[in-house]
């Protein structure tokens, strides 16, 4: 007999995510994860309206600042947005983890520290670590481990191998001072996004977007205005996560499932990872019997974000990048559509 029906490798949001829903559905689950305690990275930090619904609906209500739309702003101007709908909210990443943590937990979730360093097929299921399962959820992140083991991995069409690198990578770090807005902005410099999030009534989050060796400092020398409001109040390191992009060949494969980051990834820049994330976790616990229809539904749940992140990708990287935003300021219809497709 199988140590566990759910073996969920990765303990980060969405492996708790993962296993909060297995066991909402009865499921026994053990969570894989190396390291103790609450567990930080570089993440703009805001949720979309859709990602907070799911959370909600696991009963997980992470406290934060209201986020009401996005605004996206250049030296000569700028469009915001406000959501339709319900609100989405600032959320710091740690505190979003211990949320999750607990209420996996509180549900009976086991976490079980260890590697998976190597997976093994068996006739019941699959072995990690010495634990047998009937089930894999691989939710271990960029450089999911899982992916490379099984040979799920598709090098980036991004990096060619010869020529400059043209991936792309994030970086975040803190700021001691109070939101001066509800919205999430996006500053586009000439060479990065920078990503201004409200988290806490006296913190703010900035995030940065753009290729290798372009720091935060670099990004905010070019957007004077912005950096004249962060001077002297940083509050803590900078974080750093990337290359981004990354390809699966498949997302199922027999008993596993590639979840969230391991999956696949185009870009942090629509800020919608984390809710394409929770619903390719709600997917996977829905079709653990069935391959076929988990990467039916991991289509269906990333396609939105796919295609619009990709373009906006493209565009950003080509010499068209200094008009994207005067083209959303005189096409705010347009602009609005995408922020509201994004929201969920």
């Amino acid at each position: 007999m199988p140590d566990t029906d759910v073996l969920v490798v990765g303990g980060g949001p969405v492996g708790l995510a993962a296993a909060i829903e297995a066991r909402r559905r009865g499921h026994e689950v053990v969570v894989l994860e190396p390291r103790a305690g609450t567990i930080d990275k570089a993440c703009g930090e805001g949720l979309m309206p859709g990602a907070l619904r799911l959370l909600r609906g696991w009963d997980v209500d992470p406290v934060g600042q209201p986020i009401t739309g996005i605004s996206y702003r250049s030296p000569g101007g700028y469009v915001d947005h406000r959501f339709r709908g319900a609100p989405g909210r600032g959320v710091r990443r740690t505190v979003l983890h211990d949320a999750l943590r607990e209420r996996a937990a509180a549900l009976g979730a086991v976490t079980v520290a260890g590697r998976a360093d190597d997976v093994r097929r068996t006739p019941t299921g699959v072995e990690v670590a010495g634990i047998t399962a009937r089930h894999l959820l691989a939710c271990d992140g960029l450089h999911s481990t899982v992916r490379r083991v099984l040979g799920l991995d598709r090098p980036s069409p991004v990096r060619a191998r010869r020529g400059p690198d043209r991936r792309r990578y994030g970086l975040r770090r803190h700021h001691a001072l109070a939101p001066w807005t509800d919205l999430v902005e996006v500053h586009w410099s000439p060479v990065a996004e920078v990503y201004v999030t409200p988290v806490a009534p006296d913190l703010v989050g900035i995030a940065l977007l753009g290729p290798r060796g372009v720091t935060l400092d670099d990004a905010l020398a070019a957007l004077p205005e912005l950096a004249a409001r962060l001077e002297g109040t940083t509050a803590g390191p900078v974080r750093g996560a990337g290359p981004l992009r990354q390809v699966s060949t498949r997302r199922a494969l027999g008993p596993v499932r590639l979840v969230g980051d391991a999956s696949g990834y185009v870009d942090a820049l629509t800020g919608e990872g984390l809710r394409v994330g929770l619903a390719q976790a709600v997917a996977a616990v829905a079709t653990l019997d069935d391959p076929a229809a988990y990467e039916r539904a991991w289509w269906a749940a990333t396609r939105d974000y796919r295609l619009l992140t990709s373009a906006l990708v493209a565009w950003a990287g080509s010499p068209l990048r200094p008009a994207l935003v005067p083209v959303a300021r005189r096409s705010p219809a347009l602009f609005a559509a995408a922020v509201e497709r994004l929201a969920g």
